[in-house]
């Protein structure tokens, strides 16, 4: 058997998906040779996905039955003719397999049972290819990208039929606020959602998807503060044990949020993609723990951005203190008094460039003092403090320190 594989060459499909331009860069003959093997090939995939998923291993009657037989035979044959034709398929196959995951949900099934069964069916497809390569003494550049198609078809089929069962979920729902509801857990959840379900459940709950979110953790100061006044198409959560808000427009609703939430403590995540709101809420929620412990002020409203470092330089207490160990071992052998003296002195002296007055002023002490405990410190750390990145450390080290309140040697 002869022909090349080439894709720069052939006109692009109808659609994007990766698996169509992939079978149409298949030689053009590989679909008659195909062709007399589709209803075995389905037939071999039924059997693999009622064996390997415990959910199908019954028999298949009724609309769901008849439903999955001929969602089956359409991905065999919708593969066969777009071999090496990138034109005259039809793609009717991306609304059949949506029909599939609204089937499911109907029918009560489970959406992972059915993602289970597409790749079930992908694996039964590549060995059935695999063993029929090999018989007919395929080139193995064509059964690479075979099995790359057939990989690639079952993601892209997957995901249509995920978009499917999540619409016939929010449906279900019932009132908008509802499907509202569902819609800003899947925002927040962990592992995120695909960009597929969150578009398909936003449509659903009539919330246009925006290109970027913030998210606002909130925290009662009194006992029933009122209701946060906010836009009609911000998401809000107030009866969970961590009340938070999502809104799709920053720009407009974090101006005078301060305003709005009278009773309430705000800490603002940073502005994400839909998909990252998880993220948001995440350093939202630890900016109010600083807010809490004193370490970023006591303000209606703080906005996680205006406290990055601290955030950096609080993330990992292990790494912290290996780092005070280090950058602060001059300090070790002298007493608290004398080290709370010297690593106060030190990180001012750092902070305002060596000035003695303006270190002076910061401290209430005389200059002369400035200069006899800058000497003392130079005896100590000697060429340290010379060293851009060492007195980095040492000023990062002494930064958390106070941030934290605690001893210069330990964090």
């Amino acid at each position: 058997m002869t022909g090349t594989i080439t894709q720069a060459a052939i006109p692009q499909p109808r659609g994007t998906g990766r698996a169509r331009q992939l079978w149409c860069s298949l030689p053009t003959e590989l679909a008659g040779r195909f062709r007399p093997h589709a209803d075995p090939l389905a037939r071999r995939i039924l059997e693999e996905v009622q064996r390997a998923v415990p959910e199908y291993a019954k028999p298949l009657e009724g609309e769901f039955g008849k439903m999955i037989v001929l969602a089956i035979e359409q991905a065999v044959l919708s593969c066969i003719d777009s071999i090496g034709d990138p034109v005259s398929t039809p793609d009717t196959w991306p609304k059949l397999f949506v029909e599939v995951g609204k089937r499911v949900h109907h029918d009560g099934g489970s959406l992972n049972s059915l993602q289970a069964a597409y790749r079930a069916g992908g694996r039964a497809a590549w060995r059935y290819v695999a063993e029929l390569g090999q018989a007919h003494r395929f080139p193995a550049a064509v059964l690479c990208v075979g099995a790359e198609a057939i990989f690639a078809y079952v993601e892209e089929i997957s995901s249509y039929s995920v978009e499917g069962y999540t619409l016939a979920q929010a449906m279900a729902t019932g009132t908008l606020e509802r499907r509202r509801r569902r819609l800003f857990e899947l925002l927040l959840a962990t592992p995120p959602s695909s960009p597929a379900t969150l578009a398909t459940m936003a449509e659903a709950a009539q919330w246009p998807l925006p290109d970027r979110v913030a998210v606002v953790a909130l925290d009662p100061r009194g006992e029933q503060p009122p209701t946060p006044q906010v836009a009609a198409d911000v998401l809000l959560d107030l009866e969970g044990p961590e009340p938070c808000l999502l809104t799709p427009n920053p720009d407009r609703d974090l101006r005078g949020l301060e305003g709005r939430l009278p009773g309430w403590r705000a800490a603002v995540g940073p502005r994400v993609r839909p998909a990252d709101a998880a993220t948001s809420l995440r350093w939202a929620r630890r900016t109010l723990d600083l807010v809490r412990r004193g370490l970023a002020g006591d303000h209606p409203v703080t906005h996680t951005a205006d406290h990055l470092a601290t955030h950096w330089l609080l993330a990992d207490r292990f790494l912290l203190d290996e780092l005070s160990a280090k950058a602060l071992a001059p300090l070790a052998n002298l007493t608290v008094k004398q080290r709370t003296r010297l690593a106060e002195t030190l990180l001012c002296w750092l902070e305002h460039n060596g000035n003695t007055p303006d270190i002076a002023q910061a401290l209430a002490i005389h200059p002369q003092t400035v200069r006899y405990r800058v000497s003392q410190l130079g005896e100590l750390f000697g060429d340290r403090l010379a060293d851009p990145a060492k007195r980095l450390e040492i000023q990062m080290a002494l930064t958390a320190h106070r941030l934290l309140g605690t001893p210069a040697d330990r964090a």
